[in-house]
């Protein structure tokens, strides 16, 4: 990586406090961290940082506390889950700024971590304000960020304290950046977009920017539907937005433009009703009933899908196929999912995958693990595939 300013770049950090703005938001229930992915995806460079003696000072963000205290929005519950995965004590201060997180750092020791209270029980964090930026800054001798997800937000913790302190990615937003220029940025080529989901009209953005960018366009999901309804398909009662065939029209016109290959489902599982094990037919694209909703590509979309990933060096993947959570309807993420992975595997193909519903298709086929990244990050990933720069990661580039 050398267009951005990562740890490698940052020095000794032997007494050097070190604000690691992290994602927290993690979810929880009664108290207790439910799912600590997060939590574990950070681990190394919080330990990387402490055992070279730096003192660690973290950052984070939970749930939209709206600049003011939420008790129900504290970090504080965070601090057992997250000592527990460090393997070492974290403290807490109960303020990210003023006499109390002052106090908290001063006390630290080279190699300890603390962690301070939500940023965004401060107005000043969502509106990036200097003032509330310099009282964070008057903590660390220099700043390194860790939480790509939150990177879309010209926040103060995640953009306007790198125009204040030395700056520096830390190593998952390093491996993030890194997995990202691959993808998109400088890819090996062909390159293969995979986006399903329900709605074009959240995608509008990533499509256009997309046809423009890669070789191949799969669409799947609801959002197929919309496209094949502009084409003269029946979709009977499936999720479609009718209203949007003439955008749709436009993004067949600009892939065409572009010499991109949109490959839209050949044939559907329909169902009469939206359950889980609903008797369901395969049926081709052109012989949907009336009264059926399509609710996964059938078998032979998916052949077409998986000999287009066969001829990509580059697969870039967001959103599922089908109405995977409802079984038999997760047949084809799951097939084009475990397909990707076995080219992965054999080093025939570079993934990178992102977005929430993404995450969990992945993993509910069980090759989480086997792409070449997975963001877990939700709204930046988005936004970066739609080709918008993102401040947090724009205020880590390296200067020419």
């Amino acid at each position: 990586m050398t267009a951005f300013r990562t740890l490698d770049d940052a020095g000794p950090l032997q007494g050097k406090r070190v604000l690691l703005r992290v994602d927290l938001n993690v979810p929880m229930e009664g108290g207790r961290v439910t799912d600590a992915t997060r939590i574990e995806r950070i681990v190394p460079t919080i330990r990387e940082i402490a055992d070279k003696g730096g003192r660690v000072v973290l950052l984070a963000h939970f749930g939209r506390p709206k600049g003011k205290p939420v008790a129900s929005e504290s970090l504080q519950p965070v601090v057992e889950t997250l000592s527990r995965c460090l393997g070492r004590p974290v403290s807490f201060a109960e303020d990210c700024v003023g006499p109390a997180a002052a106090d908290a750092v001063a006390a630290l020791e080279d190699g300890s971590v603390l962690l301070l209270e939500n940023t965004r029980f401060h107005a000043g964090e969502e509106t990036n304000d200097k003032a509330f930026t310099e009282a964070l800054a008057a903590n660390g001798d220099l700043y390194v960020n860790e939480a790509f997800s939150a990177a879309h937000r010209a926040h103060a913790s995640t953009e306007g304290l790198a125009h204040v302190l030395p700056a520096y990615a830390g190593r998952l937003m390093q491996a993030e950046l890194d997995a990202l220029t691959k993808g998109l940025e400088s890819p090996a080529r062909p390159v293969i977009a995979l986006v399903g989901g329900a709605k074009v009209s959240s995608k509008i953005d990533l499509l256009q920017n997309l046809v423009a960018r890669v070789d191949m366009l799969v669409i799947g999901g609801g959002m197929a539907n919309t496209f094949l309804h502009a084409l003269g398909k029946g979709v009977g009662k499936s999720l479609c937005e009718k209203d949007l065939a003439e955008t749709a029209h436009r993004i067949i016109a600009a892939a065409e433009a572009a010499k991109c290959r949109i490959i839209l489902p050949v044939d559907a599982v329909s169902a009469a009703e939206f359950k889980a094990n609903a008797a369901h037919e395969t049926v081709s694209v052109d012989a949907v009933p009336e009264n059926g909703m399509i609710l996964d590509a059938g078998p032979a979309s998916v052949a077409e899908i998986n000999a287009a990933i066969d001829e990509a060096a580059t697969l870039v993947w967001n959103g599922p196929l089908g109405a995977f959570e409802l079984s038999p309807f997760d047949a084809a993420t799951v097939a084009a999912a475990r397909h990707a992975a076995e080219r992965t595997k054999a080093g025939k193909l570079v993934s990178v995958a992102g977005g929430g519903d993404t995450v969990a298709a992945l993993n509910h086929a069980g090759v989480g693990e086997a792409f070449s990244y997975v963001s877990t990050a939700g709204g930046a990933f988005l936004e970066w595939l739609e080709g918008k720069e993102l401040p947090g990661v724009e205020a880590l580039r390296a200067k020419a």
